[in-house]
């Protein structure tokens, strides 16, 4: 599946109205031999977790309290993603899609409980084939529990589940260690460790954080550094009438929620206030980590022929919509950090407008390392839109999540992301759909799908939308067993 719709090349033939969401999706599947690329032979991928895409100092959106000079630099040196996405606003299958290239429905990773099937591969297999050094160290969280070595990578340093911010037991190849101190730190020494010791094969490394997730632990050192800093609240956190007018129903019920604020799960630690100052801390040491990682690569002279890319698996809503989490399709869920450093190759502080995806980091460095890429591969490289080439692109893309048993709180979720407009369907509910104009309403604060003069444009991108699922073969709803129990714990409104 590729669901774009691409803005039409000057000269290009028009296509019949009725072939053109078939054709445009095979389009971009660039299957499909590539040439030997000019760039950067050596990549190296920094992944966050839970990081929003607004936490960043460089971001004319982030608080203004924020100091993220790690992350700056790379935008200053290098590009700043301003849109980027997620296919999927959830750890496992989000980092599926980054390592594959392509959609949940297809690689199968549907929910953080999901196992890889059997045959899965993942791109860095094909790297390993080519000849690259490879290695990973940090979060895995595809299998849950399991942090067995995984094929594709040479070296391997990883944990079971989400970790833990202190002390982590690691799984290095293969063997059991019990290190000692912050984990950032720890996966930071391992990683540029492994850069200094590799030979001379060109290399691909992903750094893969446990941070920022919840329980939101900052390390030792930066404990209380935002104590008393202002924090901003949305202005949808508000239980007002006005928030809730024209919105789906499940949306007010679930500020109620395991994953609203007022059943704070994520701020079970404290006020609203305390748990995002303490969000903030935490980052300050992944931004240290990026920060680290620049330096030895400058260092070692390993910049001039390295990209480094920055994203993060997922957004993360802090009280958007009376909603704390992910997963949903608004805004603060589907938006990711994406950032790209390679010195000598990309402009100084270029930024890319585009709408770029996480089903793009595949054949990006598969298309660097001058590699095929699969013909089912969802993604297309964003190596172009980062030397100023002329390229067609994507004006719009689906977005999925499938409603899991063990968090019932958010239904299964489509939704066609264009550039102005957005369509939000939700799948088995009595409930209302959504329409948001984000070029006059970036809030998302007005559903526009129950006002009469916009029932053309629901009509119309409804129709896009099952166009794209149903070409692709994605009209299936995934699911699986009920294995576990459910966090359903509600407040109810006037008896709790």
């Amino acid at each position: 599946m590729f669901p774009l719709s691409l803005q039409t090349a000057p000269g290009a033939l028009a296509l019949p109205a009725c072939l053109a969401p078939l054709v445009l999706l095979a389009l971009p599947a660039a299957g499909r031999a590539q040439p030997a690329s000019r760039g950067p032979r050596n990549v190296v991928i920094i992944l966050s977790d839970d990081h929003r895409h607004d936490f960043m100092s460089v971001h004319a959106g982030a608080p203004a309290f924020l100091k993220t000079p790690g992350l700056d630099r790379m935008a200053a040196q290098g590009a700043h993603f301003r849109n980027a996405f997620v296919t999927t606003a959830l750890c496992s299958p989000s980092r599926a899609s980054i390592l594959t290239g392509k959609y949940a429905h297809k690689h199968g990773v549907i929910d953080n409980a999901s196992e890889v099937p059997a045959g899965t591969v993942f791109f860095p297999e094909r790297l390993q084939k080519a000849g690259y050094a490879t290695a990973y160290v940090g979060k895995w969280h595809m299998g849950h529990e399991s942090d067995a070595p995984r094929p594709g990578f040479a070296r391997w340093v990883s944990f079971r589940g989400q970790g833990t911010y202190f002390d982590p037991v690691l799984n290095v190849d293969g063997r059991r260690v019990e290190a000692e101190g912050y984990t950032t730190d720890v996966l930071t020494d391992y990683a540029i460790e492994w850069l200094k010791q590799r030979d001379q094969r060109p290399f691909f490394l992903v750094l893969s954080h446990k941070a920022v997730h919840h329980e939101f632990l900052p390390a030792p050192r930066h404990q209380g550094r935002y104590a008393g800093a202002p924090v901003r609240y949305p202005v949808t956190y508000w239980n007002t009438e006005d928030n809730h007018r024209g919105r789906p129903r499940w949306v007010k019920e679930q500020r109620y929620s395991w994953h609203g604020v007022d059943y704070p799960y994520y701020l079970e630690g404290g006020p609203f206030e305390e748990v995002y100052r303490r969000y903030a801390e935490t980052l300050l040491a992944l931004d240290e980590s990026v920060g680290r990682v620049l330096d030895h690569l400058d260092q070692s002279g390993l910049a001039k022929d390295t990209l480094v890319l920055y994203l993060g698996d997922n957004g993360f809503s802090f009280g958007e919509h009376g909603l704390i989490d992910k997963r949903h399709a608004y805004e603060e869920s589907m938006r990711i950090p994406l950032l790209a450093y390679a010195p000598g190759h990309i402009r100084p502080g270029t930024v890319v407008s585009e709408m770029v995806l996480n089903v793009d980091i595949a054949p990006t460095v598969l298309g660097l390392a001058g590699l095929s890429v699969p013909e089912d591969v969802d993604g297309r490289s964003v190596w172009p839109l980062l030397t100023g080439a002329k390229t067609p692109w994507r004006d719009e893309f689906v977005y999925a999540y499938y409603w899991e048993y063990n968090f019932p709180q958010t239904p299964t979720t489509f939704a066609l992301r264009g550039e102005r407009y957005k369509y939000v369907f939700y799948h088995g509910l009595w409930d209302v759909d959504e329409l948001f104009d984000l070029e006059r309403d970036p809030q998302e604060r007005f559903n526009l799908a129950l006002v009469p003069d916009h029932r053309e444009q629901v009509e119309r991108m409804r129709g896009r939308l099952f166009d794209l699922l149903e070409a692709a073969g994605a009209l299936d709803v995934r699911f699986r067993r009920p294995v576990g129990g459910q966090i359903d714990r509600r407040l109810v409104p006037g008896r709790d």
